[in-house]
């Protein structure tokens, strides 16, 4: 595993659960409005396509030394570290959540998973929808050598939904396939798993209209949350630094438009 960064404590992440957040590094999106460019370009090449421009890898450093400054986040996690952290949590920690960058493009995340499981934690994984095959594996019954049905390695499933179908490349980047986006949609819709969709709204890339869309494309989904996006901080797209946010009025305006659709649909 590429572990790009921990948060050892969160309420926040895990709904009504006391979680550490692990942050996989590589991404297969370039989200423009993504404000952990520090994941998305892992220290392997060979992990995920594209480098970042100058302006973006001196943005990276940059947060990179801040995250170490402040002790929340640490670049750079050994697995064996982790883990040794982990049990050190036991009793004080229901679960795990684990995002990114894209969690996904990590090979031995399933036995990463099972491992988290066998301590007694929950897991929750975030995606962006970018590898349904993956996703149809993960959500499967696995086999369980002492127990006579197979174990679920998530307990909890969170999926970003970036725009509608004629939008998805421009928001996220090249290599976003719109039919893998779907077919995620409807494994996870499928899976019998708590999950929610997440939509990150930024002024100048999503409007009412999308998120109409967008509603058709979960319609019937459980949760969906709209999240305003930060634009303070270190951006993927650094001419979206400092735009101005659509502000709550606007977001419950969207929300209601989202409501005709899903259960539940509320800012964030």
């Amino acid at each position: 595993m590429l572990i790009g960064g921990l948060q050892k404590f969160s309420l926040l992440d895990y709904p009504e659960k006391i979680s550490a957040i692990v942050f996989t590094k590589g991404c297969n999106f370039r989200c423009q409005f993504c404000y952990n460019p520090m994941l998305v370009w892992p220290a392997s090449a060979k992990a995920t396509a594209g480098k970042p421009t100058r302006a973006v890898a001196e943005a990276i450093v940059g947060k990179s030394r801040y995250a170490i400054r402040q002790q929340k986040v640490h670049p750079e996690i050994k697995e064996d570290d982790f883990f040794v952290f982990l049990r050190s949590r036991a009793g004080k920690l229901d679960a795990v959540a684990i995002t990114g960058g894209e969690p996904c493009l990590q090979k031995d995340l399933p036995k990463f998973m099972a491992k988290i499981k066998k301590l007694g934690f929950l897991v929750k994984l975030d995606t962006n929808g970018g590898y349904p095959e993956t996703l149809e594996k993960l959500t499967s019954p696995q086999p369980s050598p002492s127990k006579g049905e197979g174990i679920r390695l998530i307990d909890y499933l969170a999926m970003d939904l970036k725009a509608p179908a004629e939008k998805y490349e421009a928001v996220a980047g090249a290599g976003a396939d719109f039919e893998k986006i779907k077919k995620s949609v409807k494994i996870i819709m499928a899976s019998g798993l708590p999950y929610e969709f997440r939509t990150t709204v930024v002024p100048g890339l999503l409007n009412k209209d999308d998120i109409g869309q967008m509603g058709k494309i979960i319609a019937g989904a459980h949760k969906w949350y709209l999240q305003g996006f930060k634009s303070g901080v270190d951006l993927v797209n650094q001419d979206l630094k400092g735009r101005v946010p659509y502000n709550l009025r606007q977001m419950q305006e969207m929300a209601e438009i989202g409501k005709k659709y899903v259960k539940i649909c509320e800012v964030r």
